[in-house]
């Protein structure tokens, strides 16, 4: 089948989406489909989002059999055969709109364009033959801002199999870019209230000039933990990666309402790691349950910080946890060979 992947991108930026559209080409192509992936420049400031859904409208994709639309707005493209795996809004003018992280003023004129695109995500998404989401969460929330059902489909990794239990040093691994949202903060407050000598890995970054790696920096230095948290603010190579999450003692991921599980949860349970997470993660509490394949605490460095002792004193439990996160993989019938059949059926 000629299968045409459509998405936007923020160009010299890559993410998750970008993995999740990369992956999914490659699981196409091995089995046999003809795939062209169509990356469309995109931002996301309010001034420029009319713009780009006239021009996506615009895009001929009429040689494709069947196309598949990714990230926001890549689902205003016309065809017949057009299924689309939404992964998230253009969520300032969603479920951030009345949050601090909205961005823009709450004024008659963003009202305005926040209700017209609403509006207009409505009909395009509409348009599709199928509509699936990456979550519970995003689901939920098409069904409340825009009146429409969907079906989750949660997306795999690439190549699991890189993902194995290679032992259990003393360290919390957070993998994530540096964001305010994706608090890790929160671990490093958590560290200086810990009573064991748990340690704490930060794998990603935040970019050239990032405020928020500054601020991360400034508070290890300031609680005298310089010691105890590694924060290497630069592209990790995904073989460190790997090495990171297939030693660690377990995986934080402490995200605000997150629109999925997140990547950094799935690898942990390939590795059979628990994660670390908190009761106001979003769509990471569809894979992680308390007790069971995780750790999950109120958003608080105390609570926080007693998890990580726990984690870090009773080390069976632990590998109890992520002998069970693995299992939750196969539970969620989390593999490529759904997707595809679900994508083009």
């Amino acid at each position: 089948m000629n299968v045409a992947i459509c998405t936007t991108m923020v160009s010299f930026h890559d993410g998750g989406a970008n993995q999740l559209v990369e992956w999914l080409d490659a699981a196409l192509t091995e089995r046999g489909h003809d795939v062209e992936v169509i990356w469309i420049p995109s931002v996301d400031t309010p001034s420029a989002l009319y713009r780009q859904m006239m021009a996506i409208r615009m895009l001929d994709l009429s040689a494709a059999e069947r196309v598949i639309c990714v990230r926001p707005q890549s689902h205003f493209v016309r065809h017949p055969n057009k299924v689309v795996w939404f992964i998230h809004h253009v969520r300032p003018f969603y479920d951030l709109w009345d949050t601090e992280l909205r961005g823009f003023p709450d004024d008659a004129r963003h009202r305005a364009m926040r209700d017209e695109i609403r509006r207009c995500d409505t009909i395009a998404l509409a348009e599709a033959e199928r509509l699936f989401t990456n979550s519970r969460v995003v689901s939920e929330r098409l069904s409340t801002f825009n009146g429409l059902d969907s079906d989750v489909l949660y997306p795999p990794i690439r190549d699991p199999e890189r993902f194995t239990t290679t032992g259990w040093n003393d360290e919390i691994v957070y993998v994530s870019r540096l964001y305010p949202a994706k608090r890790q903060h929160l671990l490093v407050e958590a560290l200086a209230r810990t009573t064991t000598p748990v340690r704490v890995r930060l794998v990603g970054t935040g970019g050239p000039g990032n405020p928020y790696t500054a601020d991360l920096r400034r508070r290890v230095r300031a609680l005298g933990l310089e010691g105890r948290v590694a924060l290497d603010d630069r592209w990790v190579a995904e073989h460190e990666k790997v090495a990171a999450v297939n030693g660690c003692l377990a995986s934080a991921y402490l995200p605000h309402d997150e629109d999925s599980y997140g990547y950094p949860t799935l690898e942990a349970a390939h590795a059979g790691k628990p994660t670390l997470t908190t009761t106001d993660s979003g769509g990471v509490l569809e894979f992680a349950a308390h007790g069971v394949n995780a750790e999950i605490v109120e958003p608080d460095p105390s609570a926080l910080a007693a998890a990580m002792d726990r984690l870090y004193a009773d080390r069976e439990r632990s590998l109890r946890l992520g002998a069970a996160a693995r299992e939750r993989i196969d539970e969620l019938g989390i593999d490529w060979d759904h997707v595809i059949e679900s994508l083009l059926a």
